[in-house]
């Protein structure tokens, strides 16, 4: 399974629940998260996805740390599996 597989579910799943999950983009600021999870009633959580198995590399990791110490979510998503999980941590209802 490659990881456009899995992102591909995380967008679907996401709009079916009424939110959106665009590809975040930061020029000049490497290793932020691959998309941005926007859901109803304000929900936001940052996403990094994964071929199965593949670990995120460090700078994505420090990133990861900096969001988090802001107050951001962010999850790292290697398996179609883990997507309801996440949106159900988000508060969500994922089907």
């Amino acid at each position: 399974m490659q990881e456009k597989y899995i992102e591909q579910k995380l967008i679907a799943a996401v709009k079916n629940m009424g939110g959106i999950a665009p590809k975040f983009v930061s020029p000049g600021f490497n290793g932020m998260p691959d998309r941005l999870v926007l859901l109803p009633m304000g929900r936001i959580a940052f996403i990094e996805l994964k071929a199965p198995g593949k670990m995120m590399r460090p700078l994505q990791v420090r990133r990861k740390r900096q969001l988090e110490a802001l107050g951001f979510s962010v999850y790292c998503i290697d398996s179609v599996e883990q997507i309801d999980e996440v949106l159900r941590t988000m508060g969500g209802d994922a089907e």
